[in-house]
């Protein structure tokens, strides 16, 4: 458990950034909180202030809006994410991404691992890196390991459009961005994105850019 020097400054940055309510500031790449890594959560900020700062990780989240989002994207060096995805996307989207509902959830000290070697490709984004996507290769399935923010434990196997999103987070908590694991001859802007890239699968945009996908 951390110690009560420990905890002061960590206690302190979270009500600053609490006490102006709404959606928290979400920090953009560049910023050296994103490169740093996170320190495990050991009860640093008492269940209460947990309960509060987890609730404003998820407005800002939907606000934003993303399907995830973890502390550092909001300047806090905790190893927490959050995580929600509706899923509103068409069918063809659906079975070509794995992309299901994902509800609302909370990882605290989270770690995962591949589950066999498939490896699945599709465009990614992040609220970090405002206006650009990137392909990325990842793990296809992942064993999630963690808590809750209740402290119960988390083992479990999370495959499709989920285990790209808990492995997206899990990232940011080791201070890897996705930019790091993307193709970069796909990098493209939003506009590129709705007018040429809109498609299930980055098929069309892995020939016309000039890059390689799994399998």
């Amino acid at each position: 458990m951390a110690s009560d020097r420990e905890r002061a400054p960590l206690v302190e940055q979270v009500e600053e950034l609490l006490a102006a309510g709404g959606p928290l500031p979400i920090v953009a790449a560049g910023d050296p909180v994103l490169r740093q890594g996170t320190e495990p959560y050991e009860g640093q900020l008492g269940p209460g202030l947990l309960a509060r700062f987890v609730a404003a990780l998820r407005t800002t989240m939907r606000a934003a809006p993303g399907v995830g989002l973890a502390a550092p994207q909001v300047g806090v060096a905790l190893r927490i994410a959050v995580l929600e995805d509706p899923a509103p996307v068409p069918d063809e989207v659906r079975v070509a991404r794995g992309r299901v509902p994902l509800p609302f959830r909370v990882l605290v000290n989270p770690s995962y691992e591949p589950v066999g070697p498939a490896r699945a490709a599709f465009f990614e984004g992040c609220l970090s890196v405002p206006g650009w996507q990137a392909v990325v290769a990842r793990h296809a399935e992942v064993r999630l390991r963690g808590e809750d923010e209740h402290g119960r434990a988390l083992d479990e196997v999370v495959a499709g459009w989920p285990a790209r999103i808990v492995q997206h987070e899990t990232d940011h908590l080791d201070g890897v961005l996705y930019l790091d694991r993307a193709e970069p001859r796909s990098l493209s802007s939003h506009q590129a994105m709705a007018e040429r890239w809109n498609q299930p699968t980055p098929e069309a945009a892995a020939r016309e850019l000039g890059f390689g996908l799994p399998g």
